[in-house]
């Protein structure tokens, strides 16, 4: 691919330049300087057909030579170039197979900034992004894994030992057992939700709604886990910024797991405080807790699916946490809108928001 691109760019642009300007002086002498030869010839009373003939034969044969030489030194010069210009394809073309194999460590050698040098940096930048997915993906792998091995693991010690008589078949057994499949039946929920929320965009059904409705429809619901912590969420959502356009169903799910996230990562007596401001898209709505903090490296990935910062928010003791699939979901129902998220973390704790249409009813 390389060599034909190669010399269909030296073909395209040398050639015809020279060719060209070879034309132009051939015409040029020819027509001018052959006609200033033949009128000082008559001035000093030489012959000139065979002087003329002689000229013209000379100017053509050095003309020819030189052409010759100009169009090997433009070959030259254009295919160092050309061949420079080029080496970034080239080993985008190499780099290709290489993903394909699942190696993502190369990167292309981008040198310029021009628009070969774009495209290599863009190239780069898709790199970048399918290896911190496919990292991703390895990360899925273990964390269904590991959620799926524990439940099961105690699933099968407890049956085995019903069975052999070990343990006797008392109730608080069964309550245990019961607990580990609703974990089993939870992680399958939120494959499920994240497969539903990618799709969302198809079947949005859009209206003027109220966020201060939805978002007080979902706080009650969370009203027992708030008291049994000690929080008390405020919500502030002006009236000028209270209607939005969005699909009922699935900004209530959004919300639930922002709600279900500011809730369970913060501290006992902490703050959960939820408010509304405009911003470009049209009202942000900002969901912020106390507690503990998301690491600066983290958000940029907060959002993407499988992806769990638990290692640096840790839930209460006695609750297990997600495959980190409950803010992809988010940003999918969201996205699907035509809204945006984000994120922050300070010392005062985490901000999560989501940008939605204003309503024009």
């Amino acid at each position: 691919m390389k060599g034909r691109l190669l010399w269909k760019l030296l073909l395209v642009n040398v050639l015809p330049v020279i060719g060209v300007i070879v034309l132009v002086i051939w015409v040029a002498i020819d027509m001018l300087a052959a006609d200033y030869f033949m009128v000082l010839m008559k001035k000093y009373m030489v012959v000139p057909t065979e002087t003329h003939r002689m000229f013209l034969a000379a100017i053509h044969r050095y003309l020819v030579w030189a052409a010759l030489a100009a169009l090997a030194v433009a070959l030259l010069l254009s295919y160092l170039l050309t061949r420079r210009l080029l080496r970034p394809l080239a080993q985008m073309a190499r780099l290709t197979d290489r993903f394909a194999a699942g190696d993502f460590t190369q990167r292309v050698e981008v040198t310029t900034s021009d628009e070969v040098g774009q495209l290599g940096r863009a190239f780069n930048h898709m790199a970048d992004a399918m290896a911190r997915l496919d990292q991703l993906r390895r990360s899925l792998v273990a964390d269904v894994a590991h959620e799926l091995r524990t439940p099961l693991t105690n699933l099968r010690g407890y049956f085995e030992g019903l069975s052999d008589g070990v343990i006797p078949p008392r109730s608080a057994t069964f309550v245990m057992l019961e607990e580990e499949v609703l974990r089993l039946v939870h992680l399958v929920e939120e494959m499920q939700q994240l497969a539903r929320a990618d799709a969302a965009g198809s079947y949005l059904v859009l209206e003027p709604l109220s966020l201060t409705e939805l978002v007080s429809q979902v706080l009650a619901l969370y009203r027992p886990a708030c008291e049994a912590r000690g929080l008390t969420p405020t919500l502030a959502i002006p009236p000028a910024l209270d209607r939005v356009q969005g699909d009922r169903e699935r900004l209530l799910q959004a919300i639930r797991n922002l709600v279900d996230n500011a809730v369970k990562y913060t501290q006992p007596g902490g703050t959960v405080a939820i408010h509304a401001e405009a911003d470009s898209v049209g009202v942000r709505t900002v969901f912020a807790n106390s507690g503990a903090t998301i690491p600066p490296a983290d958000l940029p990935f907060i959002f993407e699916r499988f992806f769990r910062a638990d290692r640096s928010r840790t839930r209460r003791d006695g609750e297990a946490g997600g495959a980190g699939i409950g803010l992809a979901i988010v940003k999918s129902l969201i996205a699907a809108h035509g809204g945006e998220v984000g994120a922050a973390s300070d010392a005062d704790g985490v901000r999560i928001w989501f940008s939605l249409p204003e309503s024009r009813d």
